[in-house]
This record gives structure tokens, C-alpha cells and sequence, in this order.
């Protein structure tokens, strides 16, 4: 094997370990939401979910030395960008089907964080790279299809969330230079939530959420901590727009979970829409 060919070959294990990362990723994702819109109050499962995860992930920091300090400044933007995706997922889910809100709110969440990823990061994508999120972005509109104007407006903002603290992540990821980095995000974001939640007045109904439901909120909340791990670690191998329409091929799961589990309509379109997805995403993976 000559010197290039190695270096492709180095090149394709790199990208297949960032897209093995990213679909795992987006597994994780899908089952932890449905779990979450199957919640009674989607706000305090939210938030008990990120708490149990922000102190495991806060045992585990100080049990592995720390982090670098311009880590903090990262993780509490994400933090405190947080505190909106938790409050508008919440009230996505309040007001629609699963497998509308999550297609709008995840679809354009990565298309934002591609556009992030180059205005911010310098991530570079090609004509190729731009058709395949482009498939796959109206695939993930077909899937989303009529809804009313309340459910698509929660839904559109959190995925605006979605795109900053992607942007601010992958960014914080790469210069801190540590696997430990996605832990400490867990750890503001329950810092910044929390006192969102205090500030309503919901201080007795978050105790109680977490002390009679600690148990399937610990599941869901290795869940997520695994799931975001999971991304940041395959964008450091990957351009942010590359993982992130990966990773959302958990729209197709949200479709069939929607159909199978919650009974939700539309199943063919929903199915023919799950199918322009994937092509977008085979576009995305063989260029």
C-alpha cells in the first residue's frame, strides 16, 4: 500500500467511525425523546432527565481530575442556550404529534448547525455535501407535513437552539481538546435550568418529580449524556455538518415510533418521507 492510499484508507476509517458514532448517536436520541413526549409534565422530566445527568456527569469530572478552565466559559453558553431548547421542546411536544415536532425541530436544527459549522468553525462542505443535506432537509419537511402554526413556531425554536449550541459545542469540543468536555454541558445546563425553574415557582414539583421518579429518569438521562458524547466525539473526526445530518436520522425512527408506539397517522407519508431522508443522507455519506 503506497502513501496515498494509506491516507485514504486512514481518511475512511476516520469518517466511518464519525458516521458509526453519529447513527449511534441518533438511536439513543429518538428513544430517549419518545420517552420524554410519554412524560405527564415534558418540562420537569426534562429537567429532572438533565439534572440526574448533570450530577453524574459532575462525579465523574472530579473523580477524573477536572477540566481545562475555558472549558466553563463554553459549556455555560451552551448552558444557558439550554435553558430555551428545554422550554420549547416541552411545549412542542405539549402541542403536537412526535413525529412532527421532532423532524422540524431536529431537520432544521442541522441544517443551521452545517451553516454554523462554516460561518464560525471553517468547516468547508461540497456541492455534493450541500445536495445531500438538501434531500435530506425536505425529506424531513415532507415528514413533518400540515401542522398548526403554535406547534411549528415551538418546534422552529427549538431548532434554532439546536443550531447555537451545536455551533458552540463543536467549537468548545475542539479547543479544549478533552473527551470530558460534553460532561461539563450537563453540568450548566442543570445549573441554568434550575434556576429557570425556581424562578417560575416550580421548586416543590421538581423535588417530588425527582424523588418518585428518579429511577426511568436516571435511564434516560445515561441515555442523553451517551447520546451527546457520542456527537461531540465524532466532530472532532468530521465536519459539524456531516455528523449533524447523520445524526439525524433519528427522524426516521421518531416516524416509526410515532406510527408504532404513540399510533400516530399518516404512516405513508410519513414512510415515503422517512425514504428522501436517507437518500439524502446515502448522497451525504458517499461524497
Amino acid at each position: 500500500m503506497n502513501r496515498l492510499e494509506a491516507g485514504a484508507y486512514e481518511y475512511g476509517c476516520i469518517v466511518l467511525g464519525a458516521t458509526l458514532l453519529a447513527l449511534g448517536a441518533a438511536i439513543l436520541h429518538a428513544s430517549w425523546n419518545i420517552a420524554i413526549k410519554q412524560s405527564g409534565d415534558r418540562w420537569l422530566a426534562l429537567w429532572a432527565q438533565m439534572t440526574i445527568a448533570g450530577v453524574l456527569c459532575s462525579i465523574f469530572i472530579v473523580a477524573s481530575g477536572g477540566v481545562p478552565h475555558e472549558a466553563w466559559l463554553w459549556a455555560s453558553l451552551s448552558g444557558i442556550t439550554h435553558v430555551g431548547y428545554v422550554w420549547f421542546l416541552a411545549r412542542a411536544y405539549d402541542l403536537g404529534d412526535f413525529s412532527v415536532t421532532y423532524p422540524i425541530a431536529r431537520g432544521n436544527g442541522a441544517v443551521l448547525a452545517a451553516l454554523g459549522g462554516v460561518v464560525f468553525l471553517n468547516d468547508h462542505l461540497s456541492i455534493v455535501n450541500v445536495l445531500g443535506i438538501a434531500i435530506a432537509a425536505g425529506g424531513l419537511f415532507l415528514l413533518a407535513g400540515p401542522a398548526d402554526n403554535k406547534h411549528v413556531l415551538a418546534a422552529l425554536c427549538v431548532s434554532l437552539t439546536i443550531g447555537i449550541y451545536s455551533t458552540v459545542d463543536s467549537h468548545g469540543s475542539r479547543v479544549t481538546g478533552g473527551n470530558l468536555y460534553p460532561l461539563t454541558i450537563f453540568m450548566t445546563g442543570t445549573f441554568f435550568i434550575s434556576l429557570h425553574g425556581l424562578a417560575m415557582g416550580r421548586a416543590q414539583e421538581m423535588k417530588h418529580t425527582l424523588r418518585t421518579r428518579w429511577k426511568p429518569l436516571t435511564v434516560t438521562a445515561c441515555a442523553s449524556v451517551l447520546t451527546y458524547w457520542m456527537v461531540l466525539l465524532a466532530v472532532q473526526r468530521a465536519s459539524v455538518g456531516y455528523v449533524t445530518a447523520i445524526r439525524e436520522s433519528s427522524v426516521v425512527l421518531a416516524a416509526l415510533f410515532g406510527w408504532k408506539v404513540l399510533k400516530e397517522g399518516n404512516a405513508r407519508r410519513r414512510i415515503t418521507a422517512a425514504g428522501v431522508v436517507l437518500l439524502g443522507l446515502i448522497i451525504l455519506v458517499v461524497s
